[in-house]
């Protein structure tokens, strides 16, 4: 299993329409692809009136994520997807994002 992770920065004012617009371009489009497992979406203050942002989508394997971002390589796909209307809310996102393997996983709330 992979998770893909992207973060941005993102005005305080501008975050929760920014959320809506993260649910709708790379939430939405990454639940259509084969192989989609899930998502999370962190955020934290990060100061000076910014929110981090931070992405997870979960996937069942490399060639997975690399799908979703339509990409060839290992280098193409750590190439961030940006979407058109992400300039409204004046993002500072990275361009580019980290793969992982999942080695572990323990969940022990709700849900067990």
């Amino acid at each position: 299993m992979i998770v893909r992770e992207w973060k941005c920065l993102c005005p305080q004012e501008t975050a929760e329409g920014f959320l809506g617009h993260l649910r709708a371009t790379g939430v939405d489009e990454a639940r259509v692809v084969p192989g989609y497992l899930g998502h999370q979406i962190l955020t934290r203050q990060a100061g000076g009136g910014q929110i981090e942002f931070t992405l997870l989508t979960w996937w069942a394997s490399l060639d997975h994520a690399k799908a979703f971002a339509g990409a060839q390589t290992d280098e193409q796909a750590s190439r961030a997807v940006l979407y058109p209307g992400d300039e409204r809310y004046r993002i500072i996102p990275e361009t580019t994002v980290r793969h992982y393997d999942v080695r572990e996983t323990v969940w022990t709330g709700p849900g067990k």
